[in-house]
């Protein structure tokens, strides 16, 4: 995860927020992100999420569709 984006969690106080982190990569998918968001953001629910091949985000349309009905769910 990028340090600003490290900075960025350590400054507000996530908790009781749900938090979908999603990326693109090229090899490393989500890497350790998601426990750090965790780690980062006590009291938050942070779900899986989703890592699109940096190659592929073209036809990551499906995907893209996936988390936005994943955060739709969660505000009904």
């Amino acid at each position: 995860m990028p340090m600003a984006v490290h900075a960025f969690l350590e400054s507000y106080d996530f908790a009781g927020k749900t938090i979908i982190p999603f990326c693109t990569h090229e090899g490393s998918g989500m890497g350790h992100s998601v426990e750090d968001i965790r780690r980062l953001c006590p009291g938050a629910t942070v779900l899986e999420g989703s890592a699109i091949r940096g190659s592929r985000v073209q036809q990551a349309d499906d995907d893209v569709e996936k988390l936005v009905r994943q955060a739709d769910t969660i505000r009904e």
